[in-house]
């Protein structure tokens, strides 16, 4: 509807009356009857209840869904899944730190003193059991003999030199079998209560946030002197060697699980106009819904309003189709 300009004064509504007066024109009635009523209904042709035109609501429609076409979908990494049953986790977080399994250290000493003459591994080498790894010439049966490696694994250190004269029972190497690792969580106060051996834990590398799943094998009856924690210890399998004893990991243990009626990825969920969002797909068309939130974890989230059970949804790029809509919303307001 358009709306008269605001710059109309006084005097120019006054000329025009007094035009009209003079013309011998007189003020139309209001219209009664069969009038008034076709009035009316074209003065609501294209209104909806609410007051917006037809126009504007398929416009809202709009702003609400977008198609992406199957082949792009599957090249920018878009993902889905059935909105279904799940369960909701109590987890609890924890610092932890790698370290290698008493079992499966070794320390190679020199049994007899003398000087060494050979070293046949460096840093960081990887062994074999019974593999060769000095050779030092003894002082008291003045010939030479070998040390070899008890177990196999990785070089941690090196502490002698080639030339170097080994006192009996020296460390020559420090070997570790590192295809497994101890991680150790520091737990505090009352968190302590709630662990038990069997608990399943996802441990995070802080550098790349690598994940790796495995359960609590026992917690350690005594407190850690300079903590004051207790620990919590599991194993954590490292036979790609991606871990590295020493390193300082984040941890989530889960303490017990709770069935919900439909959950969600986290990474199905947005922000749009200061409400939580997810996306499902009908063939190529995305639709966003609103949807109500109820409890999370550190991997999901309970959904209680918005979606149904089997209704697939955006689970991987959903910023991707956020993005779009969001630009076409803007298109749409210029």
């Amino acid at each position: 509807m358009r709306t008269f300009d605001t710059c109309f004064t006084a005097p120019l509504v006054l000329t025009l009356l007094l035009s009209l007066s003079a013309c011998g024109a007189t003020p139309s009635a209001p219209a009664t009857g069969d009038a008034a009523h076709a009035h009316d209904d074209h003065a609501d042709a294209g209104h909806g209840e609410d007051g917006h035109t037809d126009d504007d609501e398929h416009d809202d429609h709009g702003d609400d869904a977008t198609v992406v076409a199957a082949d792009v979908a599957d090249e920018v990494g878009i993902r889905v899944a059935p909105a279904a049953a799940g369960t909701i986790a109590d987890q609890h977080e924890v610092q932890g730190l790698l370290t290698t399994l008493e079992t499966g250290n070794a320390r190679i000493t020199a049994r007899f003193p003398g000087p060494v003459r050979r070293l046949h591994a460096e840093v960081g080498d990887r062994v074999r059991a019974g593999q060769l790894l000095a050779t030092i010439d003894s002082n008291l049966s003045l010939s030479s003999y070998t040390v070899t490696a008890p177990i196999a694994g990785t070089v941690l250190a090196r502490n002698v030199s080639v030339g170097e004269s080994a006192a009996e029972g020296a460390v020559l190497y420090e070997l570790a079998d590192l295809s497994k690792l101890w991680v150790d969580l520091h737990v505090f106060g009352r968190d302590a209560e709630h662990l038990a051996a069997g608990s399943p834990v996802t441990i995070t590398r802080l550098g790349d946030g690598a994940t790796a799943d495995t359960r609590i094998d026992r917690v350690l009856p005594g407190t850690a002197t300079a903590s004051q924690s207790t620990i919590a210890r599991a194993t954590l399998d490292n036979s790609d060697g991606q871990w590295r004893p020493g390193s300082a990991v984040r941890a989530m243990v889960t303490v017990s699980t709770q069935p919900a009626d439909l959950v969600v990825p986290l990474t199905a969920l947005q922000q749009m106009d200061g409400r939580h969002v997810v996306f499902v797909r009908e063939g190529e068309r995305y639709e966003k819904r609103v949807v109500t939130l109820g409890r999370r974890d550190a991997r999901q989230m309970e959904i209680t309003g918005g979606i149904r059970a089997g209704e697939t949804v955006v689970v991987e790029q959903s910023y991707t189709i956020k993005a779009d809509l969001e630009k076409a919303g803007a298109e749409h307001a210029h």
